[in-house]
């Protein structure tokens, strides 16, 4: 891939990664599980409730890194091509994926619902309003991210490789 592409692609991974940064930073801050289980009591509630909080701060350290990680790139007097392109990898790999597929499961993603229009997040059990809203708002970042970093699902470690073979 050429290198201005990928600055280009760093650039606005980083932007996105930003503006993910602070939605769930803003809500990790605002919201604890007691407020979270505060309308629904129970066992499953609460169980719910500490794996959404415990996959969006995963999620936020994983984004946090991968925007340190192209803040250097970017900062760089000599834009390092190899550099950027490790680190776009590691936003698809980690980040995209931790969103995607989180470890608690407590929602994921249903296809059949990405080309109507409709969110295709379904929740394993209907959460308040402001967690769906938290996870609806970055899965827009996300979904952008997976399709600008498509390359690097498994082209990319292809290439390499391969060049390393040579």
């Amino acid at each position: 891939m050429p290198s201005t592409n990928v600055k280009a692609i760093s650039e606005s991974t980083r932007d996105k990664l930003k503006l993910a940064i602070s939605q769930l930073e803003s809500f990790l801050n605002e919201h604890a599980l007691p407020q979270l289980t505060a309308e629904d009591q129970g066992n499953e509630s609460e169980l719910f409730y500490k794996g959404l909080l415990s996959d969006l701060r995963h999620m936020l350290v994983f984004s946090e890194v991968a925007y340190e990680k192209l803040g250097v790139a970017l900062r760089r007097p000599n834009f390092d091509t190899d550099f950027a392109e490790r680190a776009l990898y590691e936003v698809y790999h980690q980040c995209v994926n931790a969103f995607f597929y989180p470890k608690n499961e407590c929602y994921s993603e249903d296809g059949r619902y990405a080309y109507t229009g409709q969110d295709a997040i379904r929740f394993r059990k209907k959460p308040v309003r402001t967690a769906r809203d938290i996870v609806l708002s970055v899965s827009k970042l996300f979904e952008e991210l997976r399709d600008d970093l498509a390359y690097y699902e498994s082209d990319y470690m292809t290439q390499r490789r391969m060049q390393g073979q040579k």
